[in-house]
């Protein structure tokens, strides 16, 4: 979308105020589909930094995020948890992943998380 979907910022900013985890959204970006859960920007970099943590040979990186996210402007990205990308049948990764998308380069979405099949 050339121009954000203002109802799509709304949601966002909704998630971001109320520090919720629970809003599921599909969406389509850049030819893909990802469905999960939205999280506010502040628990999202905590989960990836904890993630990094744990890891010991990306542990480096976890200081990135944990950057301060005050920010009076509405949010420009979606923060997805539990999060997978559909193809075909199958969800990437099967146990969700952690995903920034862009609210610019949404194409479409619909509330909900798709269920996917491996039968």
């Amino acid at each position: 979308m050339s121009k954000p979907d203002e109802l799509l910022v709304d949601l966002a900013t909704l998630v971001e105020s109320g520090r919720s985890n629970q809003m599921s959204l599909t969406v389509v970006t850049g030819g893909a589909v990802i469905t999960g859960r939205l999280a506010p920007e502040a628990a999202w970099r905590q989960r990836v930094s904890d993630v990094l943590t744990d890891c010991a040979r990306l542990g480096e990186f976890s200081a990135v995020f944990n950057a301060p996210t005050q920010n009076d402007e509405p949010p420009t990205p979606l923060h997805f948890h539990v999060a997978r990308i559909l193809q075909g049948t199958v969800g990437i990764p099967e146990t969700g992943g952690m995903y920034r998308v862009a609210i610019k380069d949404v194409s479409a979405w619909t509330m909900g998380d798709f269920s996917y099949s491996d039968h």
